[in-house]
């Protein structure tokens, strides 16, 4: 038997390394197997979404026990999110944006009022439909919620505004669930200047700004740096003492003089900070041609419809309409989030990139293959095609995300 061990061990040996595992074994795959291995991941795999605008979008719609109206518990015909499609998608911890408006700036209290608006309505979502819905604060809520099968909603604040200029709302909002705060929105505000703003009101982070991270930092709210300026990038990074996130952006190389996205310098500053960028699904920020071809698509239809004498409502109307947009289609696919994705791995490496769609915030503008929450399985096999690995794609759905939380929760937790 001594003298057979080492050939024993040598056939196991060859038998092994001859047993691809299934993540290799992917790219060899047919698409329809591809598919199905990447649906069970994402079935099997916490997946986190750093935004989804539903709050606003119930606030829009009436948010109501009244199916008529808007409940999102039931499958929707409007929008991105609704129970039955986060399950089929395997989403399981959206972050709950509370929107604020920038226009509301200039109307004192104003942003806090919607934001404690906003989180009122998520928790009455959760309170309404337990066998559902959870409210999330942490990693650990999140975890212990997917054992039971519940759909988290962890909350960030879209839009500092809501601190308005008092010190110690950081902290009321932490104590009213929120985990992320981005620092700005449309405008420049009181926290420092905006992508989309270009009046660059204090230069970067305001004095104030620097006061409101630090205080982030100190409660245990995560900074979140999508919409802001790059000086305001710049100067966040530099003063936050913790890994910080940008909650749903997407890189600039694809989309060239568009500030809202990250320039490959911000991408390693962030990563070197030890942060995660999480990828902006919508058409604008992931394919600097989609804008141009939605507007040849528009004006044709515009032309078409005056020569004929039609509008949108009329039936024919609609057929002519959805098969010239099939036939002349101007949205980019899945394989171009994938790209972002791509990017951001060759640049800075695997664990600084996640998930950050802005489902229900971008209209119809969301590529083929990724039109709402159920289609995550779609962005899984493109990326198991091009050779990530189950590991890979767990950093990527939550384990990245969590790293940078943890963290903040600790330092929070130093801090006494």
């Amino acid at each position: 038997m001594k003298r057979l061990l080492p050939f024993i061990i040598l056939a196991i040996g060859i038998f092994s390394c001859s047993q691809p595992s299934e993540e290799n074994n992917s790219q060899s795959m047919s698409d329809e197997d591809r598919l199905e291995l990447a649906t069970e991941i994402a079935q099997n795999t916490i997946m986190v979404d750093g935004h989804v605008d539903l709050p606003y979008r119930m606030k829009v719609g009436g948010f109501t026990l009244q199916r008529e109206i808007l409940d999102v518990s039931v499958r929707t015909e409007g929008g991105n999110f609704d129970y039955p499609r986060t399950k089929e998608g395997g989403l399981d911890a959206p972050f709950m944006s509370i929107f604020l408006p920038a226009n509301l700036q200039q109307v004192p209290g104003a942003s806090k009022a919607l934001a404690d608006s906003l989180i009122l309505m998520t928790e009455r979502l959760a309170n309404t439909f337990p066998d559902k819905f959870a409210m999330a604060y942490s990693p650990a809520d999140i975890e212990a919620n997917f054992e039971k099968g519940l759909v988290s909603l962890p909350m960030g604040m879209e839009n500092g505004s809501g601190i308005e200029d008092d010190l110690d709302n950081v902290e009321y909002f932490h104590s009213r669930g929120i985990r992320y705060i981005t620092l700005t929105h449309g405008r420049d505000n009181l926290i420092g200047d905006a992508s989309y703003d270009t009046t660059g009101t204090h230069g970067g982070l305001s004095d104030y700004g620097r006061q409101v991270v630090e205080e982030m930092n100190r409660v245990g709210i995560m900074v979140d740096l999508s919409h802001v300026s790059d000086n305001t990038f710049r100067d966040a990074l530099e003063v936050t003492k913790v890994p910080a996130i940008a909650s749903h952006s997407s890189a600039r190389v694809f989309t060239p003089g568009f500030e809202r996205n990250m320039s490959d310098e911000l991408i390693q500053a962030m990563a070197k900070n030890g942060g995660v960028m999480m990828i902006n699904f919508g058409g604008t920020f992931i394919d600097s041609a989609y804008a141009a071809g939605r507007d040849k698509v528009r004006d044709h239809i515009v032309n078409w419809l005056a020569e004929n004498e039609l509008s949108r409502s009329d039936s024919a109307a609609q057929a002519y309409i959805k098969k010239y947009t099939e036939e002349n289609n101007p949205f980019p696919s899945v394989e171009r989030v994938a790209d972002h994705i791509d990017h951001v791995v060759n640049l800075v490496g695997i664990d600084y990139v996640g998930l950050g769609s802005d489902f229900d915030g971008v209209g119809d503008s969301l590529p083929t293959g990724l039109k709402d929450v159920s289609m995550y399985p779609n962005l899984i096999a493109e990326l198991l095609k091009r050779g990530y690995s189950r590991e890979d794609i767990e950093k990527i759905c939550y384990k990245n995300i969590f790293r940078v939380w943890k963290a903040v929760e600790d330092y929070a937790a130093s801090q006494g």
